[in-house]
């Protein structure tokens, strides 16, 4: 298997090279979807893509079982020494390199396996909406077992290191308004303040307390109000909230505490506060036979010694609505160790690019471990 490895490196590097350099924002992987549908129709590959989104679907081989392979496609938009553009700084070009080498990789070895491998690449996952776009789709429905994988950062995992779980935690991400009038500086009793409101909310969300022995946080992260006006007291204002929880059950419960305060202190200040969803992904469900497939992949690929326990991590994947809407499905996701620094989604974030190369390795053994067990009966 490294042999082949060795062989599509130049191909793998170029892949990569591309898609680090043509990053494209969620629902905007217009250049991305239509150069990895070339590249694999150019391999041989048969490949669907959709009518009214962006992301392709490869299958191979036949039978009732299958397993899957999921990459993200997108991008973040962000500032780049002093420039806004999109940026690969969460690692995806290096994910669906993984997928594409994984993919070459396989038809090298051309293994015979009784059912088949479906490989996902879902768009949007910075959004925390890609996930749920494809299950409307039902591209997963026919899915047995599900893999991904995600660069860690070096405060993780080291290079060289590798763990056959992520136990992400839930995130959502709110914005709102305060809908007041506004009032004179010198006649507050005509209006209402919305940046009194504000604080109190932020005051009230600090007194939200649920189960300790599970993580969770629930913070403000943008306020704005008022102008150019010094006497002018704002009774409008938009906000954003950033919730994190360990568990999608404790993330429930989180969201129903901040309605009902936004609630409470509308009725108080005599205000309208709406709340809108932005952003919403769901907390890991990892499969321990996923699990073992996983671990054992990694050992035959890179050593026993390399092997790390699952990680913990309060960051959001969108992955795990796959899971949590299918409940048959079996998955877990790769934890890859790879030097990166400074950190996920930090501008200019670098990683050793030679751990692509593991992470096919181990992706490909894992799909190949899942039908041997498969034909065995386990």
């Amino acid at each position: 298997m490294k042999l082949f490895i060795e062989q599509l490196k130049p191909t793998i590097q170029t892949v990569f090279e591309h898609l680090h350099q043509h990053p494209e924002v969620s629902w905007k992987e217009y250049q991305t979807t239509a150069y990895i549908k070339q590249l694999l129709e150019e391999e041989g590959f048969n490949v669907q893509t959709f009518d009214d989104c962006t992301g392709l679907v490869v299958e191979i081989g036949s039978g009732n079982f299958c397993v899957g392979l999921r990459t993200d496609i997108d991008a973040l938009w962000q500032e780049v020494d002093g420039q806004f553009k999109a940026n690969h700084s969460c690692g995806h070009d290096s994910h669906m390199t993984m997928t594409i080498g994984a993919m070459l990789l396989l038809k090298k070895l051309n293994p015979q396996i009784n059912g088949r491998i479906k490989f996902v690449f879902q768009p949007a996952e910075e959004k925390g909406t890609g996930a749920l776009k494809l299950i409307e789709k039902h591209v997963v429905d026919d899915v047995d077992f599900l893999y991904g994988v995600h660069l860690r950062p070096i405060q993780e995992l080291r290079d060289g290191e590798a763990a056959g779980a992520i136990y992400h935690g839930a995130a959502k991400f709110l914005e709102g308004e305060i809908i007041g009038e506004d009032a004179h500086g010198a006649r507050p009793h005509l209006g209402q303040n919305a940046i009194e409101i504000g604080a109190s909310l932020i005051q009230e969300m600090k007194s939200i307390h649920l189960d300790p022995m599970v993580p969770h946080t629930v913070k403000m992260t943008k306020f704005l109000a008022g102008g150019d006006t010094g006497n002018l007291i704002p009774g409008k204002a938009s906000f954003s909230i950033d919730l994190r929880a360990q568990t999608n059950e404790v993330m429930d419960k989180l969201t129903e505490k901040v309605e009902k305060i936004a609630d409470a202190l509308a009725n108080l200040y005599g205000v309208d506060i709406r709340l809108e969803t932005k952003a919403n992904v769901a907390a890991a469900q990892v499969n321990e036979e996923a699990l073992s497939y996983m671990e054992k992949a990694i050992i035959e690929s890179i050593g026993a010694e390399q092997l790390r326990k699952p990680i913990v991590s309060s960051g959001g994947e969108d992955f795990h609505f796959y899971t949590l809407k299918n409940p048959h499905l079996k998955a877990t996701m790769l934890g890859l160790g790879c030097d990166l620094q400074p950190g996920l989604h930090h501008p200019q974030m670098t990683f050793n690019h030679d751990a692509i190369y593991a992470g096919i390795e181990i992706l490909a053994r894992t799909l190949l471990h899942t039908f041997a067990a498969y034909e065995r009966g386990e």
